[in-house]
C-alpha cells in the first residue's frame, strides 16, 4: 500500500549536506568527476495578517501543517543558503512557492526531469537534472528541521490523562495489523476505548483479541500482490493502474466513517477524540483536521527524514542524499494521491483543497511520531527531535496458549532444531520453483526445514522429504524458539519475532522496507546480506544457511534477543501517546442529542476520570 499511489516514477541520489546550510558546491560524483557548481539562494519571510488556524485539533502540534511565504525558488544560480524559520505553535504562516503556481503539465515535466525508476524498482534522482525542484525540497526540509529542533520541550511532568475514544487507522498486511493490535490492547488496559480500523480480512483477528473492529477499504492481498510484482513504485500497465487507484480510493473514503460511525455490531455510538494512524492510511491528517482532534503517527518503518539512512523506498548510493530521499518520496506520493485527497477534503470533509507546498506537507515531521522497533537494532537518529520516539518492538504474544497439532509437535522432537522458511503475506510468481530451491538448499546443507505455505502457496509439490514439514498458520512467537534460524521476507513484525527468539535471520526482500530490515540485520551481524526474491537460488540460500549456523552468529543473535526481551515496546508506545497529548484536549462536537444536565455531569466526570500519570 505504501507504493501503489505513485504513478510517476521517481527516486533519490546525490545532494550534499553541511550542518545547518545546504549547498551544492562542486559535488563529487561517485566516479570521481566534479558535478557543475550550482547557484541558488533561498530566503523566506513571514506574511503579515494571516489568521490563526481554525482547527483546534492541529493547534497542539509543535509544528502543524506549515504556511509561510518565500522568494521564488525556480531559478538558476550557484549556491543554496537556506534560512531557518522558527514557527509558532499556531503554525499560521504561508508557504507560497512558484511550484504551486505551475500548471499540472509543468509540474509533471519537472518531476519527470528529476526522478526515474530503475529496472529493479529502486528510486533514483539526479539533482543536476533539475536543480529548482530539488531546491524547493531542500527549503521544505530546512523548515521541517528548524521547527523540529526549536520546538518547546515535551512536558514530562505528571499530568492527568482522560479516557479517550481512539480511532486507530491501519493499512497493510497482517504483520502491520498485529503490532497495532498489541498497542490497542495495552491502551485499553489504561481505560481508553480503542477502535482498530483496518481491512475486512482481519475482522476476526482483531475481534478475537477483544478490540473493536471497523472495516477500511482496500484488499491487502491485491495490494501486496501489486507491490511484489512491481517492486514498489512502478506500474506496469493501464489495467493495474485502474485496479490500484480503486484500492486507494476505497481506503481514503473509508477513513471518516471509521472515526465517527457507530459500531457495526452493537450500534454503540463512536466519535474519535484522538487518532492513531500509520502513514499508509493516507488521509489521516485531513480527518484529524476536520474533526479537530489530535493525531499521533506510529509506524514500523522510518518515515521521518534523517541523514543517517535513506527512505526505505529509495535506494540511495550517496549518503549525503539520505535526508532528501524522504522529501522526494513524499512528493511522489502526494503527486499520486493529490486528486483523491482534494476530492476527499471537498466532498467528505467539507474542507478547502490544498496544494503540496502551499498548505500541506506530505512529510509527517511536524506530527508526534512513534517508531515500533528496538533501539538496539536501529537507534534513534541524532537528528530526530523530541516529537519522535523509538519505543521498541510491540508483541502480541499469540503463542502463549497455542497448542500445536500432535503430528507437528512429534516431528519437531524427532531431530535437531529446523530452519524456518516462509514469506508470510508475500505472493510468489512461481511457487513451485521457489519450493524446489528451498528443498535443494536444505538438502545441500543437511538441515531439517519448516516451510510455511503463506499467501504465496509454498509447498506446491506432490511429495515432501521426511525432514521437511509443510506448515500453515502457526504463531511465530511460539514457532521461532523451536528453530535454529529463520529465512523470511523481512516484514517488520516477522523480523522482530525472529530476533526476540534469538534466531539468526536471512531476509529475502520483495519490496519496500524489507530491504531496510535485511540491511539492518546484516549490519548487526545476526544474518547474511539480504537476498532479493528475484536473486534467490540454491547456491545463495545454501550459503545463507551456512552463515546463520556459524556459532558466532548465534551468540550475537542471543545477545540481541536478551536486549529486546528486556524492552516493553507496547508500554513505551502508550507512554509516548500520553506524553504527546495536548494539555487541553479539543473534544469534537457530539452528533447526538445533548443529554439532560444530570446525564451531562455524570458523563463529564466519567470522561475526565484520571488514569495513571503519563511517564
Amino acid at each position: 500500500m505504501l507504493d501503489l499511489m505513485a504513478r510517476e516514477s521517481a527516486g533519490v541520489e546525490g545532494l550534499v549536506k553541511k550542518e545547518q546550510v545546504f549547498s551544492l558546491e562542486a559535488v563529487r560524483a561517485e566516479d570521481g568527476s566534479n558535478v557543475e557548481s550550482l547557484d541558488l539562494r533561498i530566503s523566506a519571510s513571514e506574511e503579515p495578517g494571516l489568521r490563526d488556524s481554525p482547527r483546534p485539533g492541529l493547534d497542539h502540534c509543535h509544528k502543524a501543517p506549515i504556511q509561510h511565504d518565500s522568494s521564488s525558488l525556480l531559478h538558476k544560480g550557484h549556491e543554496i543558503a537556506l534560512s531557518r524559520l522558527k514557527t509558532d505553535k499556531r503554525c499560521n504562516k504561508k508557504h507560497d512557492m512558484l511550484w504551486d503556481r505551475l500548471s499540472e503539465s509543468e509540474k509533471k515535466k519537472l518531476i519527470e526531469d528529476l526522478v526515474k525508476i530503475q529496472h529493479d524498482g529502486t528510486v533514483e534522482v539526479d539533482v543536476t537534472r533539475n536543480v529548482p525542484v530539488a531546491s524547493e525540497l531542500l527549503e521544505l526540509d530546512a523548515l521541517d528541521a528548524s521547527s523540529g529542533h526549536t520546538e518547546d520541550a515535551i512536558s514530562e511532568a505528571c499530568k492527568p490523562i482522560p479516557r479517550l475514544k481512539i480511532a486507530m487507522l491501519v493499512v497493510g498486511t497482517r504483520g502491520d495489523v498485529q503490532v497495532f493490535l498489541a498497542f490497542a490492547k495495552r491502551l485499553q488496559e489504561f481505560g481508553h476505548h480503542v477502535r482498530l480500523a483496518t481491512h475486512i480480512n482481519f475482522r476476526t483477528f482483531v475481534k478475537s483479541a477483544g478490540v473493536e473492529f471497523y472495516p477500511l477499504g482496500g484488499d491487502p492481498r491485491i495490494m501486496a500482490g501489486y507491490m511484489a510484482k512491481n517492486k514498489g513504485f512502478l506500474l506496469s500497465g493501464p489495467t493495474e493502474i485502474s485496479i490500484q487507484r480503486k484500492q486507494l480510493k476505497e481506503v481514503i473514503d473509508s477513513l471518516l466513517p471509521a472515526c465517527i460511525e457507530p459500531d457495526l455490531d452493537s450500534g454503540a455510538p463512536f466519535k474519535a477524540e484522538a487518532i492513531i494512524a500509520n502513514p499508509p492510511a493516507y488521509g489521516h491528517m485531513h480527518v484529524a483536521e476536520a474533526l479537530g482532534v489530535p493525531l499521533h503517527i506510529f509506524f514500523t518503518m522510518p518515515w521521518t527524514p534523517t541523514y543517517e539512512f535513506p527512505h526505505p523506498l529509495a535506494r540511495v548510493p550517496q549518503s549525503a542524499a539520505y535526508r532528501l530521499s524522504y522529501l522526494v518520496v513524499d512528493l511522489i506520493v502526494w503527486w499520486g494521491i493529490r486528486a483523491f485527497i482534494n476530492e476527499f477534503r471537498k466532498r467528505k470533509l467539507k474542507l478547502s483543497p490544498i496544494a503540496y507546498f502551499s498548505t500541506y506537507h506530505g512529510s509527517i515531521s511536524h506530527l508526534p511520531t512513534g517508531y515500533m522497533w528496538s533501539p538496539h537494532l536501529v537507534p534513534k537518529p541524532s537528528d530526530w527531535g523530541a516529537l519522535v520516539d523509538v519505543v521498541g518492538f510491540c508483541f502480541l504474544d499469540l503463542g502463549i496458549n497455542y497448542q500445536p497439532q500432535r503430528e507437528f509437535a512429534d516431528w519437531i522432537k524427532l531431530g535437531p532444531k529446523p530452519i524456518y522458511i516462509g514469506f508470510g503475506s508475500m505472493p510468489l510468481e512461481d511457487a513451485e520453483k521457489t519450493t524446489t530451491i528451498i528443498l535443494e538448499a536444505l538438502k545441500e546443507t543437511g538441515q531439517r526445514g519448516i516451510i510455511d505455505r503463506g499467501w504465496g502457496h509454498l509447498g506446491v509439490i506432490s511429495e515432501f522429504p521426511a525432514d521437511v514439514f509443510l506448515l500453515e498458520d502457526c504463531p511465530h512467537d511460539w514457532l521461532f524458539p523451536q528453530c535454529a534460524a529463520v529465512v523470511h521476507h523481512g516484514g517488520a513484525g516477522t523480523t522482530a519475532t525472529g530476533l526476540r527468539a534469538g534466531c539468526p535471520t536471512t531476509v529475502v526482500p520483495f519490496f519496500g522496507d524489507q530491504f531496510f530490515w535485511g540491511d539492518r540485520i546484516h549490519e548487526r551481524g545476526v544474518g547474511p546480506a539480504p537476498i532479493p526474491i528475484n536473486d534467490l537460488n540454491v547456491e545463495r540460500l545454501s550459503n545463507a544457511i551456512k552463515f546463520m549456523l556459524d556459532p558466532e552468529v548465534k551468540i550475537r543473535a542471543m545477545e540481541l534477543a536478551k536486549l529486546i526481551e528486556e524492552e516493553d515496546g507496547t508500554a513505551n508506545a502508550v507512554n509516548a501517546f500520553h506524553r504527546h497529548l495536548p494539555s487541553e484536549l479539543p473534544l469534537p462536537p457530539s452528533l447526538e442529542e445533548p443529554p439532560n444536565p444530570l446525564q451531562w455531569l455524570l458523563l463529564t466526570i466519567e470522561k475526565w476520570c484520571c488514569l495513571p500519570c503519563a511517564t
